[in-house]
């Protein structure tokens, strides 16, 4: 299984691509951190540690995760 983190130096967002099913709420949600057509497409330092585990939360498919 293929993991990638970015982290904004707080906070390590973990992202699994085989278990994303691309509903698109992250990019919704914090559309200044994810974009999926910039390279690196998730920049963690464009929110609050706060506002990214609040989104985190919200992956449908647990493809975003916190690294603990």
């Amino acid at each position: 299984m293929t993991e990638k983190e970015y982290t904004n130096g707080e906070v390590t967002i973990l992202w699994q691509p085989e278990k994303c099913v691309h509903s698109g709420m992250c990019v919704k949600t914090l559309p200044k951190v994810y974009n999926p057509q910039e390279k690196p497409w998730v920049k963690p330092e464009n929110a609050t540690s706060q506002e990214l585990i609040n989104q985190v939360a919200l992956c449908p498919s647990k493809a975003l995760s916190i690294k603990k």
